[in-house]
């Protein structure tokens, strides 16, 4: 689907601001994820460069009646989840699919997307990466949502064995290769 109306130097600009606005965070910030000892080493996390390719339109499929998806955690544990969506769209010529969630008795607009593809472990975090997208309409209205995976982020777990973060479901395990977002975090 294309948009004429989106402008992708605009888009690429704002990406990287919000990245650098990131950067800072994690760097200054006393909430940042980024252990003391390594923040005078921090010189901003790694990315892969913004491509507009990677920013696709998704179909929404709601679930009425959401299942409930149990996850793993990091540290071992169990979280339930309900998949209140499935996103459907075609990135780089393959049909997928990821599954969007909400946490049990959670009343809010943002959906949460995590998932694995052919880079995780290798350039990206081992446990998977997240996407959070809040949509303009309820839910019941959305008949299709922008994902974009430039926006893909590690959890806080991937920068200290502190976090414990939930685990992609293997639903949202990706069957491809996808070079855009946050990548794998080195401490220096």
């Amino acid at each position: 689907m294309t948009d004429d109306s989106f402008d992708s130097e605009a888009y690429v600009d704002e990406l990287r601001a919000k990245r650098r606005e990131k950067d800072d965070f994690f760097d200054t910030h006393p909430q940042s994820p980024i252990p003391p000892a390594e923040r005078d080493a921090f010189d901003g996390l790694d990315y892969f460069d913004p491509d507009p390719e990677y920013r696709v339109s998704a179909t929404v499929e709601t679930h009425a009646d959401p299942e409930p998806v149990v996850m793993d955690t990091s540290a071992g544990r169990e979280v339930r989840y309900l998949r209140v969506a499935t996103f459907h769209f075609e990135l780089r010529g393959t049909d997928l699919e990821l599954g969007a969630y909400q946490q049990e008795h959670e009343d809010t607009p943002t959906l949460f997307v995590p998932f694995r593809d052919k880079t995780t472990g290798q350039q990206t975090y081992d446990g998977g990466r997240y996407m959070e997208l809040t949509p303009d309409v309820p839910l019941d209205e959305l008949d299709d949502i922008v994902v974009d995976f430039n926006i893909a982020y590690n959890p806080f777990c991937a920068f200290t064995e502190t976090f414990d973060c939930p685990l992609p479901p293997e639903e949202n395990w990706l069957p491809v290769v996808v070079p855009a977002g946050e990548k794998k975090y080195e401490s220096h």
